[in-house]
């Protein structure tokens, strides 16, 4: 994600950091060349433009003309802009209130919200929650196994949606089911349409009258781009959204969607669908996702990803193994296949700053 936006705002910064000192006439012709960045990465229009008009306002002060390395001010200031556009703060689920509570998925058809919820149901378990995957979607016939051979893969529980039931009838017996059996997160899988229409929100507003979820998330196809944002709008319009959850983000090279969702419909991205795999969902951090557009890496998250594959255990063992010298091949194989376990090599190598440009190891995995 961002590969084309990244690429060019290094050219730019290359640029500038060639300077010893910077004038106006400099900083706004470097400004031009992020506008244009910004435009072909599909991000929208009045979005862009008020974005650089931020940074303008604060590049051409004394702070930053006056200092001994402008264009590093330059890029601070881009970082915190970007950070601000994006959202500023990690947004957190909303799981307060009387078990079980409710996170209402919705979307068009093809977004991903099956799996979204049996990815979102798996990370919730590993937090300590007691999720259960509810098929609301009756108008896909293989919504309904799907959803329960996720459930399985993921080891937890779904209701046993029959075809032909109503998906209000459905979210309020599958409320009472979830209280009655102690689970305390109800992830209700709603139905999807090609577009928009009337009959699809009426059903939606009716599941949300009976069941008054904690969180309404849109599972949105990041790489419909501008598409994504007048649904998410849409959507937010009819059902007043709570957040967004942004999929298919490893294959949109653009990242338009991402930074206009937060200033166009004023709702934060909560999470980002990275891949196929259940553990392929990522929490959306901010300021992360802004040091990673501008190539300084995000070791934060990559410390995170590997607290989360390695074993505590595992690693003492490994540690002792190393220091009395009985570290062997079939060690370093297993070394190797926890480190896959993290993800592309390409995406592991985008979080260490310096090594996000071996455009040599591209497409490795």
């Amino acid at each position: 994600m961002f590969d084309r936006l990244s690429d060019k705002l290094a050219q730019v910064f290359k640029k500038l950091k060639g300077r010893g000192t910077l004038n106006e006439a400099q900083v706004n012709e470097a400004m031009r060349e992020v506008r244009l960045a910004l435009l072909e990465a599909d991000v929208n229009y009045k979005v862009t433009k008020s974005f650089i008009d931020q940074i303008k306002e604060r590049a051409v002060g004394e702070e930053v003309l006056r200092s001994l390395t402008p264009a590093q001010q330059v890029v601070k200031v881009v970082h915190e802009e970007l950070t601000t556009l994006l959202g500023g703060e990690a947004p957190k689920l909303d799981l307060s209130g009387r078990p079980p509570v409710a996170l209402m998925l919705v979307g068009l058809q093809g977004s991903g919200k099956t799996t979204t919820a049996a990815k979102l149901a798996k990370r919730l378990k590993a937090k300590g929650r007691q999720p259960y995957l509810v098929a609301a979607d009756v108008q896909r016939p293989a919504a309904i196994e799907q959803l329960k051979r996720l459930a399985a893969d993921c080891q937890v529980g779904v209701y046993d949606t029959q075809p032909g039931q109503n998906p209000v009838n459905i979210s309020d017996a599958a409320m009472g089911a979830a209280y009655s059996a102690g689970y305390d997160t109800v992830i209700l899988d709603t139905a999807g349409r090609l577009h928009i229409d009337g009959p699809l929100m009426e059903e939606l507003k009716a599941i949300r009258g009976k069941v008054e979820p904690g969180e309404i998330l849109l599972v949105a196809d990041a790489m419909t781009g501008q598409d994504a944002v007048q649904v998410a709008q849409s959507f937010d319009d009819l059902l007043k959204l709570t957040g967004v959850i942004l999929t298919k983000v490893e294959g949109d090279a653009r990242g338009g969607a991402a930074l206009s969702m937060r200033a166009v419909i004023g709702k934060p991205i909560k999470f980002l669908g990275v891949g196929e795999k259940l553990d392929a969902l990522e929490v959306f951090h901010p300021d992360r996702l802004a040091s990673r557009i501008l190539g300084m890496g995000d070791m934060l998250t990559l410390i995170e990803k590997a607290q989360e594959t390695f074993d505590a255990e595992q690693v003492k063992v490994l540690e002792k193994k190393i220091r009395q010298e009985g570290f062997t091949l079939e060690d370093f194989r297993q070394q190797l296949l926890q480190i896959r376990k993290m993800g592309p090599l390409e995406g592991l190598l985008e979080m260490i700053p310096g090594l996000g440009k071996m455009k040599a190891l591209k497409g490795a995995k």
